[in-house]
């Protein structure tokens, strides 16, 4: 092995592999026997393709170029598609129009040009309707869930009112319909309602029922079992777990109480993290940050965990004889996995990559435990440098980038990230923390973030560096910290108001939370509410945490990495901070990427701003990296 500095090490794991040879997998859907997933392409500018695996193993294209397969419905979207008896009804992203469409026929319109968006559909075979959440935007934002009619395109309003709703689903017979909504300031994982409906025969609704959740009780993906009971995860034990309620008696009880998360952040609509198979519930649950697999029996509810060798389970799906799922491990790329219940097997369908990279060069994670203020612990996933070709010199302990995750209220994960290998695999160690208010842990640990945004995450990625730092395994004097957007702000926070970082990088970072709070889309519109406070009426909160309002208290350097096109953080949030840090002689370096918006999806923006982030660090502290970079102009170095 080669003794050589920490950050001067050679790896193989080039920003150009990183971006090369990749896909995106999204959303899966069964219909029968037959798979369906969506994938995007970053060749294809990003489009998202469902992609159609026959029971003979092909991987069929479904939606031909320029279709893209893609909902804006809160902005974030997901839930695009469904298929049923072999046809397929997705959202376009280009005119957000609903589509159907079988296996090489013509693609058919099924809404009218207008400014509305669907998203999470179920069919009604009955009454032949498409039930699904519908965003009309005009002077207002208004959401409802509403039929469409597959004979004559009509549409019909079944349930408005509350400000948002998800998860609309039929029970087996078709005689009742479920759902949930909520209403600002609440964001889905503080509150949530679920209601049923029977269903007139004319398709109208009967008198809703509230079934359960509230303003504190948070109901996640609400399914009908097949003898007709309405299965939901609710979290009003403080962990969401699984309840059964009997639409013939009208009582709810618990099916597995378990100090574990069965639900997620509702993000995105589609979520799904369990499904039937006969008389069991096949789930996937988070514990301890990672993701488990089992089996839940609704006779005796017992649960079985199902041994897996994947440590992160997204978008689980279920039929009679298997599940389908995202599946990914500290040391494979994600893939679309099938799971056989009587063989016990799993088979690979499609990996978002091919890439074969030697372990020799993989730092594998591990969850640890850190202690933070007011006596708590916090969650993170360390990583060492690992490269078998190379070797520090006695002594020398490895720079740190600390990272932290987006939402806020989300977390990271186990899965293998090519991303983190690049710095692992060239000396760095990496710490991603799972701040308080991160999810996974409890609805308690969730809540540590509530009116504290930018204090207690900040304290717990400062605490974690210093904690791995006092442990010997980073170097004190060389710690870093990089995030985006959400991320961004605990970044751009930890910078401003603590001295433990010497450098970091903000990713379309949010430095001024009232311009946020101002000029944002109605899903998170009340979202600060919880994390900050009232707004106008605590305006003073929000420039007392705003990092744009302290810049006089920012003392190290910093790289901002920016889409021109950014509408949730403006460029002149960063290009204020880089003035500022300009006229204190402050090294900083402004990277401008032209037709970027809110995150980055051009390769070559990719790979420049990973590159550029290590050449920025190179030149703090001083180290000569192994491969060639294309610099970044750096002011006041």
């Amino acid at each position: 092995m080669v003794v050589a500095s920490y950050g001067t090490w050679k790896s193989p794991i080039s920003s150009d592999l990183i971006v090369a040879g990749t896909i995106g997998l999204g959303q899966i859907k069964l219909d029968e026997k037959t798979i369906y997933w969506s994938e995007s392409r970053p060749t294809e500018g990003g489009r998202n393709v469902i992609i159609q695996h026959s029971e003979n193993g092909q991987n069929i294209d479904v939606t031909p170029a320029p279709f893209n397969a893609r909902t804006r419905v809160h902005e974030y979207g997901g839930g695009a598609f469904i298929a049923v008896g072999g046809t397929v009804y997705f959202s376009n992203f280009a005119d957000q129009r609903l589509y159907q469409q079988t296996v090489g026929t013509e693609v058919i319109a099924i809404t009218p040009e207008a400014p509305l968006r669907y998203a999470d559909a179920v069919l009604d075979k009955t009454r032949n309707h498409l039930i699904c959440v519908r965003e009309e935007h005009g002077a207002t934002v208004e959401n409802t869930i509403a039929a469409i009619s597959l004979a004559d395109q009509s549409q019909t309003i079944l349930v408005s009112g509350a400000d948002f709703y998800a998860f609309p689903r039929l029970s087996p017979d078709g005689s009742r319909l479920s759902w949930i909504c909520w209403n600002h300031p609440n964001m889905p994982w503080d509150g949530t309602e679920l209601w049923t409906a029977s269903i007139n025969a004319d398709g109208t609704l009967g008198t809703p029922e509230k079934i359960a959740g509230g303003l504190e009780e948070s109901i996640f993906q609400p399914e009908w079992s097949p003898d007709g009971n309405l299965i939901f995860i609710g979290d009003r034990t403080g962990w969401w777990n699984f309840y059964r309620w009997n639409p013939t008696s009208g009582t709810i009880e618990p099916l597995c109480e378990k100090a574990a998360e069965f639900g997620l952040p509702l993000w995105v609509f589609g979520m799904s993290t369990y499904g039937f198979a006969g008389n069991k519930i096949i789930c996937s649950y988070t514990e301890n940050g990672l993701s488990q697999f089992a089996s839940l029996d609704l006779t005796s509810l017992e649960l079985s965990p199902i041994e897996t060798p994947y440590t992160s389970i997204a978008g689980l799906q279920v039929c009679f004889d298997h599940a389908v799922f995202n599946g990914g491990s500290s040391t494979e790329p994600s893939a679309i996995v099938k799971y056989d219940f009587k063989t016990r097997q799993f088979e690979v369908l499609r990996r978002a990559s091919e890439l074969k990279i030697d372990p020799g060069y993989l730092s594998t994670p591990e969850a640890i435990e850190f202690p933070t203020e007011n006596n708590l612990t916090a969650h993170a996933l360390y990583y060492a440098p690992k490269n078998k070709d190379y070797t520090a010199p006695e002594g020398e302990r490895p720079p740190m980038l600390v990272k932290s995750h987006g939402g806020p209220t989300a977390s990271t994960s186990a899965s293998f990230n090519l991303g983190i290998q690049y710095w692992t695999s060239r000396g760095f160690a990496v710490l991603d923390v799972n701040y308080g208010g991160s999810t996974g842990y409890g609805r308690a640990y969730r809540e540590r973030l509530k009116g504290a945004w930018g204090i207690v995450d900040v304290d717990d990625c400062a605490n974690g560096a210093k904690y791995l730092a006092e442990q010997g395994k980073a170097d004190g004097d060389r710690l870093v910290i990089a995030g985006g957007s959400a991320g961004g702000y605990t970044t751009l926070c930890a910078l401003t108001f603590r001295d433990t970082f010497k450098a970091g990088a903000s990713y379309y970072g949010v430095s001024d939370l009232k311009a946020l709070a101002e000029d944002t889309h109605k899903f998170e519109s009340r979202y600060l509410d919880g994390l900050i406070g009232a707004y106008p009426e605590r305006a003073d909160l929000y420039d007392e945490r705003s990092p744009i309002s302290a810049v006089d208290r920012l003392s190290c350097p910093v790289i901002f990495f920016q889409g021109d096109e950014d509408k949730i953080v403006p460029p002149n949030q960063a290009e204020m901070m880089v003035d500022a840090l300009e006229r204190k002689g402050l090294p900083v370096a402004y990277v401008l990427f032209q037709g970027e918006q809110h995150g980055f999806r051009k390769a070559e923006n990719i790979k420049r701003a990973l590159d550029g982030e290590f050449y920025f660090y190179s030149q703090v502290f001083r180290f000569e990296p192994a491969d060639k970079i294309e610099p970044v102009s750096i002011a006041n170095l």
